[in-house]
């Protein structure tokens, strides 16, 4: 399972599951209960549903090779 969620659309999830989830507990309708999707997805840094539909926030970074400084070098 590869991260498919940016850092900014982590922490706007994390806000709008927040937000939802209160309001569903304050007496608000049932569907704000899906706020805890949002919470779950902003944790993992996966969504199920951007994968399904090939959507990627997160950038790939290009990493310069990790050099083993126990490894013999010529």
């Amino acid at each position: 399972m590869k991260c498919n969620v940016a850092l900014w659309d982590r922490i706007l999830r994390f806000i709008l599951g927040v937000v939802l989830t209160t309001y569903a507990v304050a007496g608000g309708p049932i569907w704000a209960f899906g706020g805890i999707y949002f919470i779950f997805t902003a944790a993992w840094g996966f969504c199920p549903l951007y994968a399904t539909l090939k959507i990627r926030t997160l950038r790939e970074e290009k990493r310069a090779p990790r050099i083993n400084p126990f490894e013999e070098q010529s």
